[in-house]
């Protein structure tokens, strides 16, 4: 999945010159945590969040003091160096770059102008559909050696249950370099047929595990 299928095209936006209260209204009425900033050609200046903007305010106790500094633009204290995305990156590259910057909010540009934004939310949504956990279905997850045309002969035992694979994940065994688990998700809601035969052919099924006797 791309970016293009999953960012918000029409977001929320700001100028530099907005106040540091109407930023913060703005905020409140869309119920966002991000605010992009952008010039009149629409290229990026920089970006908000809310946490800036309690950051910057005057304590509770001393607004009335303060209010003055609600007045002030918000180009006083946005983040001008912004990491951004185009509209044609893949999703699982954004989701390392969400985890390693622990940022919540990406704003995606082509030609340098702002086209839409993708937030942490977004990402656990699209997790969320790659995963195939939306639709009703089972989990299963089956160790296999790490060589070529395991999840082929998987795949080519689930089919003759004319049952089909909603989603696949692959990840490295923690226990065996050489080995690998998949991950699937499996249109039925009774996986056990399909564990036990799998089981029969030699599989390590991890999940679902075998019913104990008597049940």
């Amino acid at each position: 999945m791309i970016v293009q299928d999953m960012m918000n095209k029409q977001p929320v936006t700001a100028r530099p010159e907005t106040t540091i209260m109407e930023t913060l209204l703005t905020l409140r009425k869309h119920r966002i945590r991000h605010l992009p900033i952008i010039v009149d050609d629409g290229s990026l200046a920089g970006i908000i969040s809310d946490r800036d903007l309690r950051d910057a305010s005057p304590s509770i106790f001393d607004a009335a003091d303060h209010a003055d500094k609600f007045e002030r633009p918000v180009s006083e204290i946005m983040v001008r160096d912004v990491i951004t995305a185009h509209p044609l990156d893949f999703a699982e590259d954004l989701l390392s770059i969400f985890y390693e910057h622990q940022i919540g909010c990406i704003p995606v540009l082509e030609q340098e102008k702002l086209v839409g934004v993708i937030t942490e939310r977004d990402m656990l949504y699209t997790l969320i559909q790659l995963t195939g956990a939306h639709q009703p279905s089972s989990h299963l997850e089956v160790k296999v050696e790490n060589i070529a045309g395991q999840l082929a002969d998987v795949a080519s035992l689930i089919k003759k249950f004319k049952i089909n694979i909603n989603s696949v994940l692959v990840y490295p065994s923690k226990q065996d370099d050489s080995q690998k688990i998949l991950v699937l998700r499996i249109g039925t809601m009774n996986p056990y047929r399909i564990a036990s035969e799998l089981r029969q052919n030699g599989y390590d099924v991890i999940w679902p595990q075998e019913p104990e006797v008597g049940q």
